[in-house]
Order: structure tokens, then sequence, then C-alpha cells
């Protein structure tokens, strides 16, 4: 088996057989560790590209800008425009293979402007074991998935984030809050701003790796790690945060007795054999 410093050469070697690169940035451990290898391999000729719009969690762009200027990395910021689109926001299984496709088409129209020759993302080899509709918007826009191509785990990931002294090595994973809303029900501005305080305020009481997920009539189902449930329990912390997540809006408030799965909505979609290339990176 490679070893990380083996991984992380044939990384960089990769990288430096394009002339030019724009990664799709979120800040996440993953296309940070690409955004690092990309500004390693290709100095000015890698650029960062952070869409935003609606779903991204409060506090994302201001982290994207400071690990970029950690990095060094040129970054741009686009508006993205997901919304428009019905097929997105009706928020059937695919959903983000339609928010994928908006991002990456946005990306293929800035090409020529930015002076790059192809586009990376994040996508590293454990993603093929979950459903991920996003991968197939990916490869109908010849997007590169460095990461995976080079074989590396997420485990991997994390541990050449650290050896690099990122700051986000044991970042929890941060997909766009649209993830949250159950499949079938409609994904708006307000629903996701709901999920956004939320999640900030559960933060607030020292929780990191958590989610609210969405669900019909207005009801919030929290996630933490099993271990962390009986902070939520409390007489004070239960009162105060049901009281807190009404104002957001949010009519009832549960807490998930099976704790926190990354993903936990995917068990509700019934795989078929053409879902299965959204899989592969």
């Amino acid at each position: 088996m490679p070893t990380l410093a083996e991984k992380r050469e044939q990384l960089l070697t990769l990288i430096r057989s394009f002339e030019s690169c724009a990664v799709a940035f979120s800040a996440g451990v993953d296309s940070t560790v690409v955004a690092k290898a990309a500004h390693l391999a290709l100095g000015e000729k890698a650029v960062a590209v952070t869409g935003t719009s609606a779903s991204l969690a409060a506090g994302e762009l201001d982290e994207a800008r400071s690990l970029a200027e950690r990095i060094a990395i040129r970054h741009v910021v686009i508006s993205t425009d997901e919304f428009a689109n019905s097929s997105y926001t009706q928020n059937a299984p695919d959903r983000c293979y339609h928010c994928k496709t908006e991002l990456y088409t946005q990306l293929d129209g800035l090409t020529d402007r930015l002076g790059v020759e192809v586009v990376l993302n994040g996508a590293n080899i454990d993603d093929a074991s979950d459903y991920r509709p996003g991968m197939k918007a990916a490869a109908e826009h010849h997007v590169r998935s460095p990461l995976a191509e080079c074989g590396f785990t997420k485990a991997d990931v994390r541990a050449l984030a650290e050896a690099w002294g990122l700051p986000v090595g044991d970042k929890p994973a941060t997909p766009c809050l649209s993830s949250r809303v159950a499949y079938g029900e409609e994904v708006t501005p307000e629903r996701l701003r709901m999920i956004d305080g939320a999640e900030q305020l559960l933060r607030e009481q020292g929780l990191r790796n958590v989610r609210v997920r969405y669900h019909r009539g207005d009801l919030a189902r929290i996630e933490v790690p099993a271990d962390e449930i009986a902070k939520l329990v409390s007489a004070a912390t239960r009162s105060v945060l049901a009281g807190q997540l009404r104002q957001l809006g949010f009519k009832f408030v549960t807490i998930d007795l099976e704790g926190f799965r990354s993903g936990s909505l995917n068990s509700l979609v019934q795989l078929t054999t053409s879902d299965s290339s959204a899989k592969s990176p």
C-alpha cells in the first residue's frame, strides 16, 4: 500500500500535469487539501473558486477566504443560482446533481476568463460508498477528482491536512444546508435560514458534529453524537433550545436517539442501476 508521502507526491505530480486549474473550493477539508496541492504544484496558475447561495452555512465564506489567504492561492467568489431551478427546489433525491450542474456550468463559463485548463473537485475514494448524484454532474462537465484518482481515503486527506499545517484536519463535514431538508420537502431560503440558525445555536452549546434535519410540518430532528445527547436533554438546556428553535420557525423539536449520522437522509433513497453511476468518482 502506498504511504501518505507517496500519495502526496502522486497528487502533486498529477496536478502538475495540468497547465492550470480551478479548484471548486468549499473550505471543507477535501477541497482545502486540493487547493493547497494545486498551489504547491502550479503556483499562480491555480485558482480556488467558491460558490455562494442561500445554501451556504453562516461563516463558511469567511473561512474560505481565510484559508485561501493562508494557502496563498488566488481566490474567486461567485454567486450560484440553483434556486431558480425547480428541479433543485423540489428536492428529489437527485437535488445535488442540479446544484453541482449549476456550479460546474458557471465554472465552465469562467475558464477562459480565469485562464485555467481544468476544474478540480475534492472527491475522495470514500465518497463512492455513499449516494453522490453530484458526481454525475462532475463527470458530465469533465471535472477531475485528483484525491480519488490518487487513492486518497478521507483519513488520508485529514492526515495530509495535518501534515501541511492546515487548520481543517479535524473539521467536521459541512455539506450544504439543503442536505438537511428531507427529500420531497421544498428547499427554500427561509427553511435553510431556520436550519442554519438552529445549528449555530447548538454549536454555541459546544457541539461540533451536529445536524438539524427539516421534516414536514416544520419539525426539527436534531442529530448529535450519541455520547453527547445527554447535554441536550437536561431540563435547562432542553427548555432553552426548544424555545429558541420555535422562535426560528420550527413547530416541533425532536432529538434523534440514534445520534449523528452523516447523510442519514440517504437511507431513504432506493438506489437503482442508473443511480450507481452517480457514486463513481
